[in-house]
């Protein structure tokens, strides 16, 4: 398919500045099974291109599911003759613009071919994994599914510039409820958090059918466990919480076209203004955040939806703001630095400024000791509610269990843990940033964006950190 459409684009390809195809193939494969019952097996396959035309400083896209060469020619001229008429009427003249010029590949590292394995062995697994979280008759909801997703794509420019990526995506979930008279609580894989790049193998890899009684026993505790305390302490966060904290706090905040002002009217703006790029203080001075295509994570790719290339950057040093997340047109408007992230979650949408792998860099301390600097303070894992104002500044998270810790030793768990806080200066309240050992690799395939609105995967990695003089809060009355 992608050689007959590049053939068929180089021949239909309008006169004009800049001309770009990007055609996107993918397969999604959903099995799952609720309380031993195996659900039915569904699979989608999607498949469309869109082409963008730059002509006389104006910008023009068009979509079609019509892959053939009049299918491509006349979305090829419905985009020509939008460029002609944005022309004079955009924030940014385009033909200042100088696009990248990309040629190469990509594919997720696979061992174990999602495809080679039969849908049986997979049933299986999940059937299996299900009925050891039966673990009393207080546990009333178990659902664990798998959901595999193959996308593949084709970046062609009109001057000879190509670029072919296949992503293979895979989404592991468990969820178990336990449940006693009026209180209900729910325990879960990370809340879709170790949702990463490759094959079967992954399930090995994170010891997913080991996981359930542990997730089960885990729900039952907390019908057992008190109430989390509500007052200032120091907050010790797990990886897949910090998941989204640094998702919400500092990847929204920081997209480009946020700060200049794109999604005011649907999802707010930030609170971080062009001129804090460079010097402001983002956080603590061991703060360090990284875009960065680290293999096997779950938002990796070689090129953007524009063709510019990926490669490890530096977002925050010492916990300053170096640079935005903003790909090639963004760029272009702020005249700044950015990156490689002009991403589209489908061929019927056209690319805007998405973080990527965003993740905190490791520091130097073990989980042993950060829990022993605390005197008094709480560890939460695994979040199940957020709340954030449309600055994405002011925050409320809650998280789905939590130990508390006393006198550097970790305590009993509560249940109902919650912390709120204000980006702009929860950061800087960073004390201590765990090393490599705390350091995981986590990813969402549910960051929602844009007009219309773009669902797109996501991956932040993190080892556990430790703020101090937080605001936590529990459920008691």
């Amino acid at each position: 398919m992608q050689d007959l459409v590049a053939k068929r684009f180089r021949e239909i390809a309008p006169a004009a500045d800049f001309v770009s195809l990007r055609l996107l193939e993918s397969v999604q494969q959903d099995i799952g099974v609720r309380d031993d019952v195996l659900l039915p097996v569904e699979t989608c396959l999607d498949a469309g291109a869109m082409i963008t035309v730059f002509a006389g400083g104006g910008l023009g896209y068009a979509a079609t599911s019509d892959l053939s060469s009049s299918g491509l020619a006349r979305a090829a001229a419905r985009a020509l003759e939008w460029a002609r008429l944005s022309a004079g009427r955009l924030v940014l003249d385009v033909s200042k613009v100088e696009m990248p010029c990309p040629q190469g590949s990509y594919e997720s590292p696979v061992e174990i071919p999602w495809n080679q394995v039969p849908v049986s062995e997979k049933s299986d697994l999940l059937l299996r994994a299900c009925a050891a979280a039966k673990r009393s008759d207080s546990i009333v909801s178990r659902e664990l599914f798998l959901a595999y997703h193959q996308v593949d794509s084709l970046y062609l420019t009109a001057n000879g510039n190509e670029t072919r990526q296949r992503l293979h995506l895979l989404v592991p979930h468990i969820s178990v409820t336990a449940n006693r008279g009026s209180e209900s609580q729910t325990r879960t894989l990370g809340q879709l958090a170790l949702a990463r790049q490759g094959g079967f193998e992954l399930l090995a890899s994170i010891d997913y059918e080991g996981r359930a009684p542990i997730i089960a026993d885990e729900a039952r505790e907390l019908l057992d466990a008190p109430n989390c305390p509500s007052r200032r302490m120091d907050l010790l966060l797990s990886s897949d919480q910090m998941l989204i904290q640094i998702h919400e706090s500092i990847g929204h905040p920081l997209e480009l076209d946020r700060i200049l002002g794109d999604e005011r009217n649907y999802a707010g703006r930030s609170f971080v203004t062009l001129d804090m790029i460079g010097t402001y203080q983002y956080g603590s001075n061991l703060l360090n955040v990284s875009y960065d295509p680290l293999e096997g994570q779950f938002a990796t790719f070689a090129f953007d939806d524009e063709g510019l290339g990926a490669e490890r950057q530096l977002i925050i040093e010492n916990g300053r703001l170096l640079r935005p997340l903003g790909g090639t047109i963004s760029q272009a408007r702020a005249n700044t630095s950015g990156v490689a992230c002009s991403r589209a979650d489908s061929w019927n949408r056209p690319p805007i400024d998405r973080m990527a792998n965003l993740n905190v860099e490791p520091g130097e301390s073990s989980l042993q000791e950060l829990v022993s600097s605390v005197e008094r303070g709480v560890f939460m894992q695994t979040n199940r509610s957020w709340s954030i104002d449309d600055s994405r500044n002011k925050f409320q998270f809650g998280c789905e269990r939590a130990r508390l810790i006393e006198n550097g030793k970790l305590g009993p768990v509560v249940k109902n843990p919650n912390y709120r806080g204000i980006s702009a200066s929860f950061w800087r309240s960073l004390k201590g940033v765990g090393n490599r050992d705390t350091f995981e690799i986590m990813g969402t395939p549910y960051c929602g964006k844009g007009e219309p609105n773009q669902v797109m995967f996501v991956g932040h990695a993190s080892p556990v950190c430790l703020f101090g003089d937080i605001e936590v809060f529990g459920g008691e009355s």
